[in-house]
């Protein structure tokens, strides 16, 4: 592994199809990104054998045995401190420089708290929170947090929105990202207390954010705010209504398309069209959500992903390496006086 590689440690046993589709979507990164370098932990006996189909991925591959693995129905709590699950010793390697990244498709809650306890907070921020890159309209958009924090104050959603505006910077590079909060109206006077509070901290600091208040969740799609922020149990909801959205339109334009004649006809003067709007409703194209707020890169996929949807988290967590975004985002917040928050509830109150 030289140093102009890109190195990413591998979760191979995370995911409801482990390690076959782990494996085959490393294939298809590796196609994609010459560049890349993986250390891959899971069962060897069962791991090795996959890596002997893909001779070229078994070049760039270095495996490493552990001998348990998380389910996802562990509790995070029965799995945080054991050392010889391939989850645990993935992450490890970013803790002790050996790799840059971490990709598990494993058990969220269980990704969540070893990289907590492994890569530690970065100073000032006090909770991390997952985020992910959507489209809307007009382009993508940055949303946050997607399930780590099912409660928040205020100061967490502050937080939240000053780390997202950096990575909408850096990731979709928009120079003035504008930053909204989810609500169930646009009217300051509505929504629970901690949002309504998070609002005048974000208005009242001096983080420097675009900050235009709040957005309800039929406004997303339109491309009204670059960087969406809701506490974890609201922005989970909202992300799997999205992704069954889209799902859902999918099947009934195939549906309509299987019950006439007509339609057969018509859809094939709609081909490019089509081809359009699945590249951009195609939810497997955004996988890979990133743990913000820690002293690494730790990426999740989704459970159930394919291949292809595997190799579109590691294609992100990539992205994020080159970019260099977790020493930026340190830097960045060290710049800014995330203390000021606390001063400016407690004049609030």
């Amino acid at each position: 592994m030289t140093e102009k590689n890109i190195v990413i440690s591998v979760d191979a046993m995370g995911g409801d199809n482990s390690p076959r589709v782990v494996i085959d979507g490393l294939a298809i990164a590796a196609k994609d990104h010459p560049d890349i370098r993986f250390i891959v932990f899971g069962d060897a006996a069962r791991v090795r054998p996959l890596l002997q189909e893909y001779p070229e991925l078994e070049k760039v591959c270095e495996l490493r045995h552990s001998p348990e693995m998380v389910h996802n129905e562990d509790k995070p709590s029965s799995v945080i401190r054991n050392r010889n699950t391939s989850m645990f010793m993935a992450i490890d390697a970013v803790r002790t420089g050996e790799a840059q990244a971490v990709v598990s498709a494993g058990n969220t809650g269980a990704l969540m708290a070893i990289s907590k306890l492994t890569l530690k907070t970065i100073t000032k921020i006090h909770r991390p929170a997952i985020v992910s890159i959507m489209p809307h309209r007009f382009g993508k958009y940055v949303m946050l947090d997607l399930g780590a924090n099912t409660e928040c104050d205020a100061i967490n959603l502050a937080e939240f929105a000053f780390m997202g505006e950096i990575l909408a910077r850096h990731a979709l590079g928009i120079a003035k990202p504008k930053v909204a909060l989810l609500n169930i109206g646009s009217e300051e006077m509505k929504g629970k207390d901690e949002i309504k509070q998070a609002a005048q901290l974000i208005k009242s600091s001096k983080m420097g954010i675009d900050f235009i208040g709040f957005i309800e969740p039929h406004d997303i799609a339109n491309g009204v705010a670059d960087v969406i922020v809701a506490d974890g149990f609201t922005g989970n909801i909202a992300l799997k209504s999205i992704e069954g959205t889209a799902k859902q339109i999918t099947r009934m334009i195939k549906d309509a398309v299987k019950g006439s004649l007509l339609a057969k006809v018509g859809v094939l003067f709609m081909i490019p069209a089509l081809r359009k709007i699945k590249k951009i409703m195609d939810p497997r194209l955004y996988n890979g959500a990133m743990f913000v707020g820690l002293n690494g890169l730790s990426v999740k996929s989704h459970g159930g992903a394919d291949a292809f949807s595997f190799s579109r988290a590691v294609d992100n967590a990539a992205k994020l390496v080159r970019q260099n975004f977790v020493p930026t985002i340190k830097e960045e917040i060290d710049r800014v006086d995330l203390e000021e928050l606390q001063t400016i509830l407690y004049e609030m109150d």
